[in-house]
């Protein structure tokens, strides 16, 4: 199917790489104010994205071949899209940038993990990234690669580094039901967040008011340890708090990965996401969140 003909009047066009979570929270957002088109690699996916006003596209961002007949398809584009699970490059990105047009204006969704650990530093978006896992290494390439890509193409990449992302069905219960247990205040890294919703109006802002190139830390005002973060869930939901174990101790009874989101401490400013985006949250921080929804329930 040509795309680039079936649609040459009304709305512009966007493509929304990455539909998962995130993705469809923001298309109530989008389809208003864009013909939007959904890229998914999953068939049966495809019936929800149409229902949510998508144009849904089948397609692999892992098979080049499956992306050529979007080729300059849209001028605006919003990338969510994870990178490969293995390797130091994010080839995925890559095979994005080879379709898009000139001058286009892109947000792409990125993880405050590229900096490493800071010791518990407040940090703006000047620190520079210090990756200390393959994950965020490729985090990192996928940013470079769509900075250059902008600086070639005449176009505008904005950056989102977003923490982790919370909502009332993407709380930590599954853990704090097993007894998983967390570090001790001593050993412990704080944590940021931010909530799925608000996070899919910052990325709408974005496309309208971030600048070109621009980094932004979409996160909320939380200030919490990870440890102090599960006992609010557990307060809320009326659960036990999670054991608290010494980092060594911890070691042995948690995954690789796990332990990696334990070893990283930072604190994310998110001075210019208000500034310059103008965002105002919903949910500032995740007490307001779980004080809301519980007045709900």
């Amino acid at each position: 199917m040509n795309y680039n003909n079936k649609y040459p009047l009304g709305r512009p066009r966007l493509l929304l790489i990455g539909c998962g979570d995130v993705g469809m929270r923001l298309l109530p957002l989008l389809c208003p104010r864009f013909r939007v088109f959904a890229v998914t690699r999953d068939p049966e996916h495809a019936p929800r994205l149409r229902a949510a006003g998508a144009v849904p596209i089948l397609a692999d961002l892992d098979r080049p071949a499956s992306l050529a007949r979007l080729r300059g398809l849209a001028r605006y584009v919003v990338h969510l899209a994870p990178p490969p699970a293995a390797g130091a490059r994010d080839v995925r990105t890559r095979n994005v940038t080879a379709i898009l047009p000139e001058g286009a204006r892109l947000v792409y969704v990125s993880t405050s993990g590229v900096y490493g650990d800071c010791g518990g530093a407040l940090i703006d978006e000047t620190r520079p990234v210090a990756p200390k896992n393959a994950r965020a290494e490729r985090r990192v390439d996928a940013e470079r690669v769509l900075r250059a890509w902008a600086r070639r193409s005449g176009s505008s990449a904005a950056i989102l580094r977003v923490p982790g992302i919370y909502a009332h069905d993407r709380l930590p219960l599954k853990r704090l039901h097993a007894g998983t247990p967390a570090l001790r205040p001593q050993d412990d890294v704080y944590t940021n967040h931010i909530q799925a919703d608000d996070l899919a109006r910052i990325v709408m802002l974005a496309l309208f008011r971030a600048r070109p190139g621009r980094i932004y830390h979409a996160t909320d005002d939380t200030r919490l340890k990870m440890a102090d973060y599960f006992d609010v869930v557990a307060d809320a939901y009326g659960l036990p708090r999670a054991p608290r174990l010494p980092r060594a101790a911890l070691r042995e009874v948690v995954s690789p990965l796990l332990m990696s989101y334990m070893s990283e401490s930072r604190r994310l400013d998110n001075t210019r996401l208000r500034r310059e985006l103008g965002v105002r949250l919903r949910y500032p921080d995740v007490q307001h969140a779980l004080a809301q929804w519980a007045l709900v329930e």
